[in-house]
């Protein structure tokens, strides 16, 4: 950890031991959300997200694939996520970074570990299928990218229209309707410092924690979770957070 990480964890373990946040929210509270779907006009699908501070936009795009080797009757699903220098400076411009993989992967799990999207009905022919690319554009970082990608991602699944298929190609600027989808997959990402666990991270509170968890959900059922950094979390923790996520679940998709 760094010495300036090391100071934030100080103060921040400080701040938390008292049972308050540097922010005034309580522990598991989120800062103001805020959904916009259908953004772009031009794409398949499309929505913007903020939390607090945090800004994030995603695009959905269909384009004609080749199946997977061990799934050659099911289509193509495929997250990418792009940390945009002008979203903060500790982010460069190159190939994607460890932090862009695992958030394009953790916003992708929940997604596709629910089976919110019928990738079977995406068959067009053998060795041709219908991809479906979602691709992550952060604009502005102040902590929690996950959940707020995991919201504008799910956001513009909701707004996408299916696209016009003819002899195995696609009409582009036609539409064969909205894009089914069978649950709203949404992440509740928690931080924790000592034994104080807290949900929707700052930037701040980012940078001091000792640990990360994600947990993806629907309406029903826990479908991904997701650790990082070197901190633990007991079996009672992760019950206890899972409880909470269930919980702050569905004011987030009522947001969608």
């Amino acid at each position: 950890m760094e010495s300036i990480n090391e100071i934030k964890r100080d103060v921040l373990s400080a701040v938390l031991a008292a049972g308050k946040r540097a922010d005034s929210r309580g522990m598991y509270d989120y800062r103001k959300i805020v959904v916009q779907p259908a953004i772009l006009q031009n794409a398949e699908g499309s929505a913007m997200a903020s939390i607090g501070k945090s800004q994030v936009m995603v695009g959905i795009k269909f384009d004609i694939a080749a199946p997977f080797a061990d799934r050659q009757n099911e289509g193509v699903l495929s997250t990418s996520a792009d940390l945009l220098p002008l979203a903060s400076h500790l982010f460069e411009t190159g190939p994607p970074s460890e932090e862009a993989i695992e958030l394009a992967r953790v916003v992708d799990r929940g997604i596709r570990s629910s089976n919110t999207i019928d990738l079977q009905s995406f068959f067009l022919e053998e060795g041709k299928v219908l991809a479906l690319y979602v691709d992550i554009y952060t604009l502005d970082h102040d902590g929690n990218l996950i959940d707020c990608s995991s919201l504008a991602a799910m956001s513009a699944l909701l707004s996408a229209r299916m696209p016009k298929i003819e002899e195995g190609k696609i009409i582009r600027g036609e539409f064969a309707g909205k894009l089914p989808i069978k649950e709203k997959v949404v992440t509740c990402t928690f931080g924790k410092i000592g034994e104080r666990m807290f949900l929707d991270p700052s930037l701040d509170e980012e940078k001091g924690m000792d640990c990360r968890m994600t947990l993806a959900t629907t309406s029903e059922q826990l479908c991904a979770a997701q650790k990082g950094g070197w901190g633990t979390y007991s079996e009672r923790d992760i019950m206890e957070l899972l409880d909470i996520s269930m919980e702050k679940g569905k004011g987030l998709r009522e947001l969608l």
